[in-house]
């Protein structure tokens, strides 16, 4: 299974995430889990997204496809993944689907987890309480929901058109928006 959680921050992709790894015994592989892991590693592709970190910008689509690949190409990944945080824009879907062609492993769901606005920013003013994450300021906050709202959410319509987007109510308990995925799958 190849599937692709979207949701804006604070919607629990990588609470749900990590659910469905265990579940179907697949990896979930979040963009800054594997940006980390390529720059500590020291890879060519990890080297050239460092700069960019370092300065603060963002890393380009090419190098992000380049960290993907590698990522996707690990035995791990045989039986499928779970992509939380990539693809962020539709010219990194375009471009996933291409890589996702190339090596004959097809997305075969996206999951959407809706939560309304107002949710969202109870959910992240409770985490940056419970967890102490200081970028959930309340300013950072609207800034991520923004870019979020402008880069991202057009990867809704994108997967809709292709017939793969599954839209979840992403309100209730934890065990409640994993059955609702569950059924989907």
């Amino acid at each position: 299974m190849n599937l692709i959680l979207l949701g804006p921050p604070g919607a629990g992709k990588g609470t749900q995430g990590h659910r469905l790894s265990e579940r179907y015994n697949i990896p979930e592989i979040s963009t800054g889990d594997i940006l980390r892991a390529a720059v500590y590693k020291g890879t060519p592709l990890g080297q050239e997204a460092k700069s960019y970190m370092d300065r603060g910008a963002l890393v380009p689509d090419k190098v992000m496809i380049g960290i993907v690949r590698d990522r996707l190409a690990q035995d791990d990944t045989e039986r499928g993944f779970i992509l939380d945080g990539f693809p962020r824009t539709v010219a990194q879907a375009e471009a996933l689907a291409r890589l996702a062609e190339e090596q004959q492993r097809p997305i075969e769901h996206v999951i959407s987890i809706e939560v309304p606005l107002e949710a969202l920013l109870q959910r992240l003013a409770g985490r940056r309480q419970l967890e102490g994450r200081h970028d959930d300021t309340d300013e950072a906050v609207r800034h991520r929901l923004e870019v979020y709202e402008r880069e991202t959410s057009p990867l809704v319509d994108y997967y809709r058109r292709q017939g793969l987007l599954r839209c979840i109510v992403g309100i209730g308990t934890i065990d409640e928006i994993f059955q609702r995925i569950a059924v989907v799958l």
